[in-house]
């Protein structure tokens, strides 16, 4: 909401400034930045101005800010549903997929309730794999810059890509490659350029390797020791994902199929992203749902998969933030009632979160391997997904 405001006014908003006498509320006392690259701020900007800037009514603009994410939750079942039936799922897979994503509670609470972006990052994400497999990598390539310019969480995705197009055409690698730099640049760059914003967040990724928690195996290392008092050179533990995406890279060095393994192989390249991070938010597993439905609903995972991947992580986040603090626009002693909660019951929920955090290691490495254990095409076959004709190309309707 503060950055909605920053934006539209002319401001930068990653600069931060007390609000609180702008929105007449104590919510906004204090001052903070957004942690997120432009696309969001800007389109934030523009809900401001339809909104808030015309009618100063807080639950209003709050529902606003919603709206994106609620259309997303809403896109991404109807693109999975889309999916599932040109793979030869079947309409009443197809139909059950749509039903299981419009109401998935997890979906509902992180993106309705709380309002964060993933869906929309998972819903650009899928739409640039389809629009891979359907022999269009320039469009694909845009999309998925915009998804990663949302949030960067979708980023192991690109390797996937480039093996898909190197194993066809090293050309089309390269062209693919330089025409994601070039969206990510006018996505991520290019807004700091036109509208002078101070640049300094481009100079402070290296937090990205020194947060810990959440949903990482480091709230299990907090059961023994704060990650904060470790000593020497712990923060290494952040660069962790680096060697082991590179590795799993090396594990496709057979190749990538059509739409249906580049699904897979892009949820195990998210899933080994995600499981040696030292930061992992919860609702950044929203982009793992689509994926890990599909395969599901293919035959190609465990029923159980897809329950898993969303139930942990709804338990987690009961445990790691009260529910109360999304209703600090009505209630503004939320914030304060739910800290105080989390202070006085912290040793025993952080038992819990650990434990949840030991189950999604499990889970998560347990459908890793399933993914990369998927037999390759016979012989003299070339491998491609069901409802794929044999010239490659995705008869979308």
């Amino acid at each position: 909401m503060a950055t909605g405001y920053l934006v539209g006014t002319g401001h930068s908003p990653y600069a931060a400034l007390d609000l609180a006498a702008v929105f007449h509320h104590t919510g906004f006392g204090t001052a903070s930045v957004i942690g997120y690259p432009p696309p969001w701020p800007l389109a934030l900007g523009l809900i401001y101005r339809g909104t808030y800037a015309l009618w100063q009514n807080l639950v209003v603009y709050n529902l606003a800010l919603k709206l994106p994410v609620i259309a997303a939750n809403v896109g991404l079942a109807y693109l999975v549903a889309a999916v599932l039936d040109n793979l030869g799922a079947g309409r009443a897979a197809a139909r059950k997929a749509w039903v299981l994503l419009l109401l998935n509670p997890f979906l509902i609470y992180v993106g309705a309730a709380w309002g964060q972006i993933d869906a929309i990052v998972a819903v650009l994400a899928l739409a640039a794999l389809v629009l891979l497999s359907a022999r269009r990598p320039a469009a694909a390539a845009l999309m998925l810059a915009l998804a990663v310019c949302f949030k960067p969480i979708a980023a192991p995705i690109v390797l996937v890509a480039l093996v898909y197009l190197a194993g066809r055409s090293p050309r089309r690698a390269l062209g693919y490659a330089a025409v994601f730099v070039a969206g990510a640049f006018a996505f991520y760059v290019a807004p700091f350029l036109v509208f002078g914003w101070d640049a300094s967040p481009l100079r402070q990724l290296n937090a990205h390797f020194v947060m810990s928690g959440t949903m990482s195996f480091m709230t299990v290392v907090r059961l023994l020791r704060d990650p904060l008092l470790m000593q020497g050179h712990w923060w290494l533990l952040g660069l962790a994902w680096i060697p082991a995406l590179l590795v799993a890279v090396v594990a496709l060095r057979h190749g990538v199929g059509e739409l249906d393994d580049l699904v897979r192989k892009s949820a195990a390249l998210v899933l080994v992203f995600y499981l040696t991070r030292t930061w992992l938010a919860e609702p950044n597993v929203v982009l793992l749902l689509p994926l890990v439905l599909i395969l599901t609903s293919l035959g190609e995972l465990d029923r159980r998969a897809f329950t898993a991947i969303w139930l942990i992580p709804l338990a987690f986040t009961l445990f790691n933030a009260s529910p109360l603090q999304l209703l600090f626009v009505t209630w503004p002693g939320a914030m304060a009632t739910s800290l105080a909660v989390v202070a006085r019951y912290g040793d025993v929920t952080l038992v819990v979160r650990a434990v949840l955090v030991i189950a999604w290691q499990v889970v998560g490495w347990g459908i890793v391997v399933a993914c990369f254990r998927k037999k390759p095409a016979a012989a003299g076959q070339p491998a491609r997904a069901p409802g794929v004709a044999a010239d490659g190309v995705v008869p979308w309707s």
